[in-house]
């Protein structure tokens, strides 16, 4: 019996321990690329189009096909996130639902999907100020935001108070400010 463990299952035993991943290996950070909708404001960007967003140290760069546009990252003088929600059947099938018998295609139009929104106030090369808006899947945004204040862009509400728009108030009912 001790013959056949040293033969069959220590070798598998060592195979299988030396291709498992190593658990003290550090994961590398490649930039993450976020599925968006620019709704409307980067320059050369035609509006509702589909696409990713990459940020780097340099720029907010937003790819759809082979058309690209950036934003450079210090330019960015403010970046707000918000929720918003669409139409759950949307384009020309949701149009067409509308004129649906008997108000159907209008109770069709109160099924929506969440989202989430990103504004971008921005400068540019000659101080210029621009916006562009975007929306993402919902709980994206904020991840967005914390990678673009990480790389540089600054911000007038912190990723932090926007998760928590009640803040730390220490204020009682009935107390004004």
């Amino acid at each position: 019996m001790s013959m056949c463990y040293r033969k069959v299952i220590l070798p598998i035993l060592f195979l299988s321990a030396w291709s498992a991943p190593s658990v003290f290996a550090k994961p590398q950070q490649a930039p993450a690329d976020f599925r968006v909708v620019h709704v409307i404001g980067m320059q050369g960007v035609k509006p509702n189009t589909k696409g990713k967003v990459t940020v780097s140290k340099d720029a907010l760069e937003f790819a759809s096909g082979t058309n690209k546009s950036e934003i450079l990252t210090p330019s960015i003088q403010d970046a707000l996130t918000g929720a918003d929600s669409q139409r759950l059947i949307g384009g020309t099938l949701g149009t067409l639902s509308t004129f649906a018998p008997y108000g159907s295609g209008r109770f069709l139009s109160l099924f929506r999907t969440k989202l989430d929104t990103l504004t971008i106030a921005y400068r540019d090369s000659g101080g210029g100020l621009h916006g562009a808006i975007f929306t993402l899947p919902q709980g994206q945004a904020a991840v967005l935001k914390k990678q673009m204040v990480a790389e540089g862009a600054k911000t007038s509400i912190s990723v932090e108070d926007e998760a928590n728009p009640q803040g730390n108030s220490k204020k009682g009912k009935g107390q004004s400010l």
